[in-house]
């Protein structure tokens, strides 16, 4: 493993939404970055970080609090999306380190995201899709949940889930399991 594999980034993000289609005029942005920062080779979760995100085109509904706990007036304290961007890249090195989400969710909203504001892509290309790779090693018939894969591996839920800290750390502990189990891309038991 070269030596710039050894820490990887696990993201999870949350986003404004709504029960059914966002009213007019507003559309779904990121308003937390979970991430936890992973070393792969010592086996262990290194650090766990939150970015709150102000939205710009959208509002925090009565849904998106009771699904992910957070509050209008809290994340109108978060910073824009692009200084979330530049934070990922100067104090994550997101763009210098593979990164992983569970699902595609996550790199495809940060690809939008920025494609219509303008803000550069702040991660490299070494994206890792951890719900793939979990249903590939354990040879599952589809791809499950985060909670139902911790349940699966017998593992805790910690925290709450649909927060982004937390779930970026669950996330982070099924990483972990799948390196011990040598399916981790790059791992060897």
């Amino acid at each position: 493993m070269v030596d710039g594999a050894r820490l990887v980034n696990v993201v999870d993000v949350e986003a404004t939404c709504w029960e059914g289609i966002p009213p007019e005029g507003q559309r779904s942005e990121i308003i937390e970055i979970g991430l936890t920062v992973v070393d792969i080779v010592a086996r262990t979760r290194v650090s766990k970080h939150r970015i709150l995100v102000r939205p710009e085109h959208s509002t925090v509904s009565p849904f998106c609090t009771e699904l992910t706990g957070h509050t209008r007036a809290e994340v109108e304290t978060g910073i824009s999306f692009a200084a979330a961007c530049r934070t990922l890249t100067t104090e994550y090195a997101a763009k210098k380190r593979g990164w992983a989400s569970w699902g595609d969710y996550d790199r495809k909203q940060f690809l939008r995201q920025c494609e219509a504001t303008a803000t550069d892509y702040p991660f490299g290309a070494r994206h890792i899709n951890a719900k793939a790779v979990f249903a590939t090693a354990l040879d599952l018939r589809r791809p499950v949940g985060m909670a139902g894969a911790l349940g699966i591996s017998g593992l805790p839920l910690e925290g709450r889930h649909h927060r982004g800290d937390d779930d970026a750390w669950n996330i982070a502990a099924l990483v972990l399991r799948l390196a011990d189990m040598g399916a981790w891309p790059g791992v060897n038991p």
